[in-house]
């Protein structure tokens, strides 16, 4: 068994390098050598995340090893991008979301919200998709899928109505993941590479305000169409909530604390201009509290296998991709491509970037994506006189916005794994949800976005 696991491996590592190596053939005849040897790494790294030749974490340190060999960064220009202060923004984030698994806060909140919704089919894929969406705002949306879908299969017994509550629940996740700033890598990735350019950053509360909108109509416009020819369907949900135990208490008090102050720390121009606190100190200080008194929520032996440092190095590959793309002048080479394209009406142009990047992230990670398009968006609209910040955030949630193929987003993958989903039926569902999530995109972005950002 061992010795097939190698050679699957063995296979999928081969033709990531071949075909990296072929790209870089065939780059080499429009780009410089430096800039053909990035695409060629890109090509390698994103074949190897997607095929799993290798562990997530392993291809995400591996352009420490690559981009120096191949004269692309220097060692320490590389290595840090990988202690970036939006890195640290996410492990506090993460260990409150270990915190509020951990005590199965989780399930209180998800079982408040399924009962203030009418007991019909209708009413619990609202309840599913919703509570999916706001859980995955400060969880990761792969793990909000993981712990509601096994709640949701065994609320009915009818496969069909199992097949639109998992949807409900891998869709809500992904729309609801771009709600706050750590909901989601590419909304990350976006601040780390605004803060290199040193454009004014997009605080907590100024994101939440600019992207509610757009995640509730989203939240409306999924449940109406997953409802379709459920209407008089009803199901008996029984779903007890025990009272709040001491360590869920704390562990509420603590999450109201860190919005409190997220929301004071926030400048409200012209009029307060907040704490100035980094937010990333105040995220992870949150989370370090979870190891200490009063909390001792966490216990650092216990609990330090649950953090996720491969997204972490994730972050740190895809912001040292960015910074490549920026310092070979590669981004400036694609750009001078895309140029062409803005002679095209803002709103044209916007609605072309939204709908090149929505439907490339269906077959390839978001992360990796996002730090690809923001630095050429970044040359592309400085070079011609467009918004930069609009243009770059339209991308970043349009990455998020992958609703058609299991290899996606996570979401998509587990609600596929329920057995319960034909890959036929995701693409049906999910073509309609992505040109509706482009259309609401660039709506909202005209509308509202373009006089605030």
């Amino acid at each position: 068994m061992q010795d097939t696991q190698m050679i699957i491996h063995t296979k999928k590592i081969l033709f990531a390098v071949v075909l990296a190596v072929l790209v870089f053939v065939i780059m080499a005849l429009s780009f410089n050598t430096t800039q053909s040897f990035l695409i060629a790494s890109i090509v390698l790294l994103v074949a190897l995340w997607t095929n799993e030749g290798l562990p997530l974490a392993v291809v995400s340190l591996l352009p420490i090893i690559l981009f120096p060999a191949f004269g692309i960064l220097s060692t320490a220009e590389v290595t840090g991008n990988y202690a970036k202060p939006i890195i640290y923004l996410f492990l506090g984030g993460f260990l409150l979301a270990i915190a509020v698994e951990k005590t199965n806060l989780h399930k209180w909140i998800a079982n408040k919200i399924l009962k203030v919704f009418p007991n019909t089919a209708k009413g619990v894929i609202f309840a599913l998709i919703i509570t999916s969406g706001l859980l995955s705002s400060i969880l990761s949306n792969t793990t909000t899928t993981l712990l509601l879908l096994p709640i949701a299969l065994f609320l009915s017994e009818d496969n069909r109505l199992k097949m639109r509550f998992a949807l409900g629940i891998a869709y809500g996740a992904s729309v609801g993941g771009i709600l706050t700033p750590i909901g989601t890598p590419p909304n990350l990735i976006l601040m780390g590479i605004m803060a290199d350019h040193g454009m004014e950053a997009i605080s907590f509360v100024q994101w939440v305000i600019l992207v509610a909108p757009l995640v509730f109509v989203m939240f409306i416009v999924v449940g109406l169409v997953l409802s379709i020819g459920l209407k008089d369907v009803r199901i008996d949900v029984d779903i007890s909530t025990p009272p709040l135990d001491k360590k869920q208490k704390k562990v509420i008090y603590l999450l109201l604390g860190v919005v409190v102050l997220l929301f004071t720390n926030a400048p409200i121009k012209p009029y307060y201009g907040g704490l100035g606190l980094s937010e990333a100190g105040i995220l992870l200080g949150a989370g370090l509290l979870l190891f200490s008194p009063p909390f001792m929520i966490l216990d650092w032996h216990e609990d330090k296998s649950k953090i996720a440092y491969r997204i972490m190095f994730l972050f740190g590959a895809g912001f040292a991709i960015a910074m490549a793309f920026t310092n070979t002048g590669l981004a400036d080479t694609v750009a001078s491509y895309l140029v062409s394209l803005t002679v095209l009406p803002t709103f044209l142009f916007m609605l072309a970037v939204a709908t090149l990047v929505t439907f490339t992230t269906e077959f390839t990670s978001n992360t990796a994506l996002i730090s690809i398009m923001l630095p050429i968006l970044y040359a592309v609209t400085t070079k011609v006189g467009l918004d930069s910040r609009l243009f770059m955030m339209v991308a970043t949630i349009c990455a998020s916005y992958a609703f058609m193929l299991p290899i996606a987003t996570p979401p998509n993958a587990i609600a596929m794994s329920s057995g319960v989903i034909s890959v036929k039926t995701m693409a049906l569902y999910g073509v309609v949800f992505n040109i509706i999530g482009i259309i609401l995109i660039v709506v909202i972005a005209e509308l509202m976005w373009k006089g605030i950002l």
